[in-house]
């Protein structure tokens, strides 16, 4: 069954150190795109979480946001490093005694230089924490792979009903083109009757014109082809695998036989099938647009 490539999932785990959240959105996309924002303590993990989701989300543009929460009790006391800030201090004192500048040194200056404040040592523990970190992400991917697919179930009941309203028309194309034909004879016959008057007409002549008319009209071809086009489209829809790029093509297809039949057929009723069955290939294809 066909997937959307709209989406959302969100995952969480947690840890004695903390917590994770994850949320991953997706949109469409031509192609397979994924950008990850991470904790900076966790950066080294971006290919990580790329791959885990490449390898369940095939195509769209997709968001992976990812939030650290540390335990209460965890957060680093900052220290302050007394001796860099006094050499600070002594630095911006002498410096300010050679440029004559009056007052005195602001401790906010101080604090804001580096080093001069510093936390406790308490570090993430990356490596023991990735056990939590691709949980979160796994529970994320499961939720928007499950919204996805039931889009996909939804996109897939309309793409299928769809097809078949068009197969409909085409099957009255396809009942209408021989009476096109006997139509046109009988227009040309009463037209020639008119201008000859009394001459008598050729009938074999009349049968060139007619044959010539069947042969320019004639949309067999385009009618099989088609035929094909919409066992391909529905056994796709079918696939348990990314067909978006194939349906696509599908459309593509099915939308040049049917301009070239309208093309063709000399004849309102046709051209008035046509024009519907345009329409509604057009909001299929617009559909399409959001298939994995």
């Amino acid at each position: 069954m066909i997937k959307s490539m709209t989406g959302y999932g969100k995952g969480d785990a947690t840890s004695e150190q903390g917590g994770f959240s994850v949320e991953i959105r997706s949109v469409n996309h031509r192609y397979g795109e994924v950008s990850v924002r991470l904790p900076r303590a966790f950066l080294s993990q971006e290919n990580e979480i790329k791959r885990l989701v490449s390898s369940t989300l095939k195509r769209g543009k997709i968001d992976v946001t990812v939030q650290w929460d540390e335990a209460s009790g965890v957060d680093a006391i900052p220290q302050l490093n007394s001796e860099l800030a006094q050499g600070y201090c002594d630095a911006f004192n002498l410096l300010s005694a050679k440029l004559g500048l009056p007052g005195e040194v602001p401790l906010a200056l101080i604090l804001a230089q580096k080093g001069v404040m510093r936390d406790n040592g308490v570090t993430v523990d990356e490596a023991g924490l990735l056990p939590q970190l691709t949980q979160s992400v796994q529970s994320a991917l499961s939720a928007i792979d499950g919204m996805r697919t039931r889009e996909g179930e939804a996109l897939a009941a309309d793409l299928l009903a769809r097809r078949k309203q068009i197969a409909e028309w085409v099957e009255q194309i396809r009942e209408r083109t021989p009476l096109m034909v006997a139509e046109y004879k009988q227009k040309l016959a009463t037209r020639l009757e008119q201008l000859l008057g009394d001459v008598e007409m050729d009938p074999a002549r009349l049968a060139q014109e007619v044959a010539l008319l069947a042969d320019r009209c004639d949309i067999t071809e385009e009618l099989v082809r088609l035929s094909s086009h919409f066992k391909q489209f529905d056994e796709a829809l079918r696939l348990k695998e990314p067909v978006g790029r194939k349906l696509d093509f599908l459309m593509q297809e099915m939308n040049r036989e049917v301009n070239t039949i309208g093309s063709k057929a000399n004849d309102a009723a046709i051209a008035s099938l046509v024009i519907q069955i345009e329409a509604e290939m057009e909001k299929m294809r617009e559909q399409v647009q959001n298939v994995e």
